[in-house]
């Protein structure tokens, strides 16, 4: 299956979805937070620098849990603001 291109906007609510859970991690490893949330580093990678701008329900959870953040809080901060 052929997935369709990313349009702006999600492109632009991946990197900030990415830029909001690099702030969360702050000090703790790439490696030791993608291993509590049960994945590879360069996948966690590729969310933070919004190279992945969709990234399945799941893994958001499980990142969010590990970070101690709220899915409401990565909702708001992750939707870009009306012009």
């Amino acid at each position: 299956m052929v997935r369709p291109p990313l349009t702006p906007e999600e492109r632009l609510r991946g990197e900030q979805l990415g830029h909001t859970l690099r702030q969360a991690r702050g000090e703790r490893s790439i490696v030791e937070v993608a291993a509590a949330a049960g994945m590879s580093a360069e996948t966690l990678r590729k969310i933070e620098t919004g190279r992945i701008a969709t990234p399945a329900f799941f893994t958001i959870a499980a990142l969010a849990d590990v970070l101690g953040i709220s899915l409401d809080h990565l909702a708001v901060r992750s939707t870009p603001a009306s012009t």
